[in-house]
């Protein structure tokens, strides 16, 4: 583990950004001087194959580059950045130009009594209208998972505690779906999570999120930690549905045939089952938080 040596430090994965990399990074420092605290600016370089390199390189500390040998995915960068980073605290921020530097000094503040603040992006800051309904989709069933109602899971803004951060780093994935997957960690651990306003500016460039094949990933994620959170919330609601489509059908052959069938009996039955399997789920679920909670 990096021992800390600064206050802050802000971690920026980039992959082909060259056009916009450089006026980035000029804005955030301009703006993180002003300050007055110690920081260091971590430019994780994805794979680029463009001038992003050579422009990071250029301006020297407290901005730093970490050069991946190739393109792994955002997430693995914004892991490979929280094991580097030797701050008390992490923002994690876009590389596109889309979040403003100068919301960090709320994040900070925010951060000192919460361990993770993240910016929720107003109405008609998300890009398009297919964007903005399939986060409100994510959102509500992500805030079923965790108890808590959830304003924008997939936002890459936000600010953590270093050391809270580095215990669910093993669980991201690689690709995009990061801010999801420690969103998830972070509630259903019972780590206290705040959302502030914020407004993203157009990105410069096409967005490498593509709906039709990351959607069904975000979803898979959500599933994912879930099961291994509180799996009773996945079990229950399909136990639940057999037990009533028993019943339903169960109902209609009384009254039509006047029998019990033997597909009621399988639905009854797979219903219990099913129930029974989420109890030991979610008793694996407890046990293994326990542990993890005295390995930290």
């Amino acid at each position: 583990m990096v021992e800390s040596s600064v206050d802050f430090s802000v971690i920026i994965p980039a992959y082909n950004e060259g056009q916009v990399i450089g006026p980035v990074i000029q804005r955030l420092v301009r703006h993180l001087d002003s300050l007055n605290r110690d920081y260091e600016i971590l430019v994780i370089s994805d794979g680029s194959t463009d001038e992003t390199n050579s422009i990071v390189e250029d301006f020297g500390e407290p901005v730093r580059l970490i050069e991946l040998p190739y393109n792994t995915g955002n997430g693995a960068a914004i892991k490979t950045g929280i094991r580097r980073a030797s701050g008390d605290m992490i923002i994690c921020m876009d590389a596109d130009g889309q979040h403003a530097p100068e919301d960090v000094e709320k994040f900070l503040k925010e951060c000192e009594c919460y361990d993770m603040v993240v910016g929720a992006r107003i109405k008609g800051s998300q890009a398009g209208i297919h964007r903005s309904i399939a986060n409100s989709l994510y959102n509500l069933f992500a805030s079923y998972v965790t108890g808590r109602r959830i304003e924008d899971l997939t936002s890459g803004f936000r600010a953590m505690k270093t050391d809270i951060a580095r215990r669910f780093v093993g669980l991201l994935p690689n690709g995009f779906s990061y801010p999801t997957t420690i969103t998830l960690c972070m509630l259903r651990a019972g780590y206290s999570v705040k959302y502030i306003p914020i407004t993203t500016a157009k990105r410069v460039g096409k967005s490498k999120i593509r709906i039709l094949s990351d959607g069904p990933k975000f979803l898979l994620v959500i599933m994912k930690i879930c099961m291994l959170f509180s799996p009773l919330k996945i079990f229950l609601p399909v136990s639940m549905f057999l037990f009533l489509v028993g019943m339903g059908y169960y109902g209609y052959t009384f009254v039509a045939e006047h029998r019990f069938t033997n597909m009621s009996m399988l639905l009854f039955s797979t219903s219990v089952i099913i129930f029974m399997m989420g109890l030991i789920a979610e008793q694996g679920a407890q046990i293994r938080s326990e542990r993890a909670e005295q390995d930290t």
